[in-house]
């Protein structure tokens, strides 16, 4: 399978044991902020667009259009991908948006049916030269791989990978989703057996909730995309919030969305410096 511009990102970072980052869109501004901030770093980033969001605009198509947008003018790469995708028609139709990489996630199903139901995508994906990452959740489970508690087999994650032929798993060594403080305890000697046991690049979702050390510990131990989202939310609210407390009259939203997009696009470059060492 051609590269796409996911591999061109995810590939060398793997082979050098160095991270890159995957920060999530909600509106536009994001998406400027995100590929702001990777060109102030001079590093590549990847624009993360959810399927709850696609949900909150009503269609997939606008705001990945204009992500599109935004990577194709970007000074450094940038790549789309869709995030946590459980519906089979969004993944089909982000692929035929130009998305370079889907991360399906069937973790909600029992192991078997997750198991098929990926590989039914990747096969999809791989034929549009689309790159595929996958979940492996808690077999039986019902909250997926990052329940509190939860952490992936090395041994079953081999077997998944060879089934389904992703190109990186998404795996729980200790943080969860939407965490608001940063205190999640990652195990780092997991991470480092699922290195040594899987031959894709890992994915760490849910890293909002993990520290700059341990982010870096994460990387030097094995993750390669880490996915951020709720951290940049809070600091986009919070300089939002900030704004208008100190300007209660301000009506032009611009006035209290570019300082916010101007914060998140901070918080991006000193992110992606972290991942990868600087």
């Amino acid at each position: 399978m051609p590269l796409s511009a996911t591999d061109e990102i995810v590939d060398p970072a793997y082979e050098e044991t160095t991270g890159v980052g995957a920060f999530n869109v909600v509106q536009i501004e994001h998406a400027e902020a995100i590929v702001a901030g990777a060109e102030r770093a001079g590093l590549p980033v990847i624009l993360q667009i959810s399927e709850n969001t696609a949900r909150y605009h009503g269609s997939l198509g606008p705001i990945a259009v204009a992500s599109l947008a935004l990577a194709g003018s970007a000074s450094v790469p940038v790549a789309l991908h869709l995030d946590h995708a459980e519906s089979t028609d969004l993944v089909r139709e982000a692929v035929d948006l130009g998305f370079t990489s889907v991360m399906f996630d069937a973790s909600r199903l029992p192991y078997a049916e997750n198991l098929a139901a990926t590989r039914e995508i990747t096969d999809y994906c791989h034929r549009a030269d689309v790159w595929v990452e996958a979940e492996l959740g808690e077999v039986g489970g019902k909250d997926g791989a990052h329940a509190p508690g939860v952490r992936t087999d090395p041994n079953e994650a081999v077997a998944f990978v060879t089934a389904t032929a992703v190109d990186a798993l998404a795996v729980a060594v200790g943080s969860s989703h939407a965490m608001l403080t940063r205190d999640a305890v990652l195990d780092f000697d997991l991470i480092a057996r699922l290195r040594d046991a899987v031959d894709v690049p890992l994915v760490l979702h849910g890293s909002s909730g993990v520290d700059d050390a341990d982010l870096a510990k994460a990387v030097a131990a094995g993750m390669t995309k880490v996915n951020v989202s709720t951290h940049l939310n809070q600091t986009f609210t919070r300089t939002v919030r900030d704004h208008l407390g100190a300007h209660a009259d301000t009506a032009d939203p611009r006035k209290y969305l570019g300082p916010a997009r101007a914060a998140v696009a901070d918080e991006v470059a000193r992110l992606l410096r972290v991942l990868a060492g600087n």
